[in-house]
């Protein structure tokens, strides 16, 4: 198994992402009760970057890694206008407690 780092940029559509935030939010704490997503969470919007969020998801590729997060409500509903996915190697530090 690898750790895949997907990024999400969300779509400029503040009130539609907040009526399907909770949808979003069950479907991803499903994947982490399985094991699936490591850890989630949102990035907020500055100057230079638009809204989106980070999840570490521990599947055995990039690919398998999107293929996972198909259903996300968030996607589905065409509030996701990129995502991207790629393998992280940590050397540092620890996740969780």
């Amino acid at each position: 198994m690898a750790v895949i780092a997907v990024t999400y940029t969300y779509a400029d559509q503040p009130s539609r992402l907040d009526e399907l935030r909770a949808d979003h939010r069950a479907f991803l704490s499903r994947l982490h009760e399985a094991g699936a997503v490591v850890v989630s969470g949102p990035l907020p919007a500055t100057p230079a970057y638009p809204a989106g969020a980070l999840l570490l998801v521990d599947t055995v590729d990039a690919d398998a890694a999107l293929r996972l997060l198909d259903d996300d409500p968030f996607l589905r509903a065409g509030l996701v206008a990129e995502r991207s996915a790629r393998e992280w190697v940590p050397v540092i530090g620890t996740l969780g407690g």
